[in-house]
């Protein structure tokens, strides 16, 4: 095999296995859990924003979530700082979150657990494209180009 063509084939590898951009979303979706009570909340933090769970202010910097054609992943940049009265603010945690690992890199707090669940839009959108419609009327093919007059 020439060199030339171990080249190529190793571009072309390095093409079809080089994962596509993150997509940007504005709303982490975050599931809370009080560990005294038992309760389990669902926790939405606009990007930028802050938000309050418990004595917890959870503030997002940013939420990425994986393409349709790669493997599921939202991912979140937060940070956890505790408020607790005539006490100064604890920084908690700082860093990413990943919603299919969350032992990787987790609040570790006595009360409270926080678990990103998914990165969404405010306006409902996931970042897919659309599904196909099952009813809708199929599309009609194009008709053929005129020739050209000579």
């Amino acid at each position: 095999m020439s060199l030339t063509r171990i080249s190529l084939a190793a571009a072309t590898l390095a093409l079809l296995s080089s994962p596509a951009a993150a997509i940007p979303m504005d709303t982490v979706l975050l599931q809370g859990l009080d560990k005294i009570t038992a309760r389990v909340s669902e926790i939405k933090v606009p990007v930028g924003g802050t938000v309050t769970f418990g004595a917890l202010q959870i503030t997002a910097r940013a939420c990425d979530k994986h393409p349709p054609e790669e493997a599921p992943e939202a991912s979140a940049f937060l940070e956890v700082v505790e408020v607790k009265p005539d006490e100064k603010p604890v920084e908690r945690f700082k860093g990413w979150m990943f919603a299919s690992s969350p032992a990787l890199s987790a609040l570790e707090h006595p009360v409270y657990d926080l678990t990103v669940l998914d990165c969404v839009n405010a306006d409902g959108s996931t970042g897919e494209p659309p599904a196909a419609n099952p009813d809708a009327a199929p599309a009609q093919p194009a008709a053929p180009a005129e020739p050209a007059p000579q």
